[in-house]
């Protein structure tokens, strides 16, 4: 029996695009480590930012594997290209569920973390400058209390009175805690969205590896007792 070559080379350009997907999380994770890593506050509230470049790097690995095993016709490496895909897609479906169950406790792990900042006034200079930098880019001040944090209000909590979460006072009313939170959850949100879309391809892959290597393995089967 002859392998379906309209499967194998659908699975190869199927793996192709699996690759080229690859890249683009890579890209897209580190450019969002990268635009972090410039405040030390922010780059500890990533929010899924190392585990995006990770899937990037398991992705590219696995789409050259599977291109390789279809292209040559090998059952080890299609075999090996279907585990690992079903232990990534196990992994994916464990990882979703914890991170629905742990989502409500984002607000309360934030909080902790900037309240051991205060008092503002006891901090050394560099986290200061850390804070007042993620104050003027996130447009928010202090930590819970807002400008009632700081001893004397740096010109980072001033605003414009055309902002809507400007003051009377001329600062921001939102803290940075409130923006912290909410700019883990737009992570979270990204983190989940390529998971599902890496989820429907995983699924694509494995049929179509399993369907492959099924052909292959009757091929050679056929071809055994015609060779003896």
């Amino acid at each position: 029996m002859a392998v379906n070559r309209c499967i194998k080379y659908l699975l190869f350009f199927f793996n192709l695009l699996f690759w080229l997907s690859g890249c683009l999380i890579l890209a897209l994770g580190i450019y969002i480590k990268v635009s972090q890593s410039g405040n030390q506050l922010t780059s500890g509230y990533s929010g899924g930012v190392d585990l995006i470049i990770a899937i990037g790097v398991i992705i590219m690995v696995l789409g050259f594997l599977g291109c390789c095993g279809a292209i040559r016709e090998n059952r080890c490496l299609l075999l090996l290209f279907f585990i690992s895909l079903l232990i990534i897609f196990i992994l994916l479906l464990a990882a979703g569920i914890l991170g629905a169950v742990g989502s409500s406790k984002v607000d309360d792990w934030v909080k902790q973390n900037m309240e051991k900042l205060l008092p503002l006034s006891d901090q050394p200079a560099e986290v200061k400058a850390n804070l007042e930098s993620l104050q003027q880019e996130l447009k928010c001040c202090g930590i819970l209390k807002g400008a009632a944090d700081w001893d004397t209000v740096p010109n980072s909590c001033r605003c414009n009175s055309t902002v809507s979460n400007c003051g009377s006072n001329g600062y921001y009313t939102t803290t940075c805690t409130t923006q912290l939170i909410t700019l883990m959850k737009q992570n979270m949100k990204i983190v989940l969205g390529i998971a599902f879309a890496v989820a429907v391809l995983l699924i694509f892959g494995m049929v179509f590896s399993m369907v492959l290597y099924c052909q292959i393995s009757r091929k050679e089967g056929a071809t055994r007792p015609a060779n003896a």
